[in-house]
């Protein structure tokens, strides 16, 4: 009698919503071993260092066309990755330990980068901080496009995996995420990657199922199998017998047909039961976005991220750039709101024409509007460019990281002295509520803000003391804590009045849609592809707290 193995059911961390079924395709380590240096002769060193050079100067120029690319086809934050990239893999200290390596122990330059870039990336990952550790895997995958470069290697291994496939790896880098856009691959299944990192992001935007955290999955799911990926629950069915199969697809049809209705009804407004309208805008970051929002029903753009126009610059971008890149991002939202937030950077994503302080602790240091104030040409410049752009869009001006009421009053201020039609009304301007002391302090910044608008990403964050890109304090970042709506309905009760809205991840889950309301909120901004579920999960609702909360 022939034997069947068990099947297997793991658990893992949701990092990006769905269900998918495929065999599986495992995609081992693309480096290689790093323990057979090739030797060369002292005669050589000169003809390696010049084939060092070319490849870095080819890999340099091909970072450039990639992120122009990605930022067109996929995604702005994630073309700001291969800016950074491109200043790492230029940087002088990176370079000289490359050519020490080649010239003091008479390896090729192959072997350099294997061996140089790997003390990178321990270094980075031996630090506490999860930037650090973001940054060594960085390392890795410009180490691997570097020693492909110098081996003649033109073809990534994603070139190659078969359509409708589930995608098992270690983790995945930047440079594999690109590949993965042109790749009918069915969802990813990863043994490294928190919700905060690049491959999240990305797999996001694609809409392609994906859990992260199974410890040991390479090990322990094997190659051309069967898998039923229920990334809604964090689970991944290995081997499922005829029983589970169909289960899982009785729950992927109704999921289909849920959605196939909320489509059908996405350009309607969302009116809660008991007839309040809500509005369902946008988070865009590129053209793309913006098309797909309105497409899906967007009332408009709620959060539209200008950091794209400034990220692996080595010039800030003129007033004019900034309002070039907005028109042609928000181009098919014209007519309908939208709501522009200013630079959000700091210490953690450093700009390269800015002096830079190392800070122990980026993401208690100077970020969003706390930059700005330092640097306030830059404000000035971005605030020209919202003005700008207000002649042919209807406006508002979000600031990002506020945590005292004097933030917005700086810049309101500006705004005014910038404004040049004193008896025409200035763009509306609100205040991202991120922080505690933002939201215990709403009746002071309301009198300098139109709205109010909560990033609940970094409101946990700070709530809870827990890194959001931290797997070790993973269960400290609870978005839908009790606490968290607590602060949103002290809010509420304190500027009852005030427009409130959530363009942080929590507002795009149907499942808590009825708590916001309950909350006060009447304004969700959310991924494009999740504006149709989410005016559905409105109209299920009542207003009434009493229900909700």
């Amino acid at each position: 009698m022939q034997h069947h193995d068990p099947s297997l059911i793991l658990r893992g961390t949701p990092i990006s919503p769905g269900l998918a079924q495929g065999l599986t395709h495992v995609l081992r380590d693309l480096l290689g071993p790093i323990d057979t240096p090739v030797d060369i002769e002292h005669s050589q060193v000169e003809q390696e260092l010049v084939r060092l050079d070319c490849a870095t100067a080819s890999i340099s120029d091909d970072l450039v066309v990639l992120a122009t690319r990605v930022k067109k086809e996929i995604d702005s934050r994630l073309s700001e990755v291969f800016g950074s990239h491109r200043l790492m893999l230029n940087d002088p200290s990176l370079q000289q330990e490359l050519r020490r390596e080649v010239a003091d122990n008479l390896v090729s330059a192959g072997s350099a980068v294997k061996a140089v870039f790997l003390r990178w990336e321990r270094r980075f990952l031996a630090l506490e901080s999860q930037i650090a550790r973001e940054k060594g895997e960085d390392m890795r995958d410009i180490s691997i496009r570097l020693h492909n470069a110098l081996a003649g290697v033109t073809v990534h291994p994603l070139d190659q995996i078969p359509p409708g496939c589930v995608l098992v790896a270690s983790r995945l880098l930047p440079t594999d995420s690109v590949f993965l856009a042109h790749c009918a691959i069915a969802g990813v299944l990863l043994e490294h990657g928190s919700s905060g990192s690049h491959a999240a992001l990305f797999v996001r935007q694609l809409g392609l199922p994906c859990i992260s955290g199974i410890p040991d999955l390479m090990g322990r799911v094997p190659d051309a199998t069967l898998a039923l990926l229920d990334a809604d629950a964090g689970t991944v069915t290995v081997r499922p017998k005829r029983t589970q199969q169909i289960a899982f697809h009785r729950l992927t049809e109704e999921k289909a047909r849920a959605y196939r209705v909320a489509r059908e009804n996405a350009r309607r407004p969302a009116v809660t039961r008991d007839g309040v309208t809500v509005s369902v805008v946008a988070n865009v970051g590129s053209s793309s976005d913006t098309q797909l929002a309105i497409v899906n029903g967007a009332e408009g753009v709620g959060l539209y991220r200008m950091e794209q126009a400034y990220l692996g610059r080595m010039t800030p971008p003129t007033t004019t750039e900034l309002v070039d890149e907005m028109t042609q991002v928000l181009a098919a939202a014209k007519g309908l709101p939208v709501c522009v937030r200013l630079l959000d950077v700091g210490a953690d994503k450093p700009l390269p024409f800015l002096a830079f302080f190392a800070e122990s602790n980026p993401a208690l240091g100077r970020r969003g509007i706390r930059l700005l104030r330092e640097y306030p040409e830059l404000l000035r410049t971005q605030l020209r460019a919202v003005m700008a752009l207000s002649r042919d869009f209807d406006v508002r001006i979000l600031v990002p990281m506020v945590a005292l009421p004097e933030d917005m009053a700086a810049v309101t201020e500006v705004l005014r002295q910038l404004w040049p039609e004193p008896q025409t009304a200035v763009p509306k301007i609100g205040a991202m509520i991120e922080t505690p002391a933002a939201a215990l302090s709403a009746r002071a910044i309301a009198e300098h803000a139109d709205f109010l608008s909560f990033g609940t990403n970094d409101l946990t964050q700070y709530t809870f003391a827990a890194d959001r890109d931290n797997a070790a304090v993973e269960r400290y970042f609870n978005d839908s804590a009790a606490v968290i709506f607590r602060l949103l309905r002290l809010v509420h009760d304190d500027v009852p009045q005030m427009p409130l809205s959530v363009c942080g991840e929590l507002a795009g889950r149907p499942e808590h849609v009825a708590k916001l309301l309950a909350c006060g909120i009447r304004t969700f901004s959310v991924a494009a592809p999740l504006v149709p579920i989410v005016k559905a999960a409105i109209r299920q609702c009542s207003c009434c707290p009493d229900r909700a909360l």
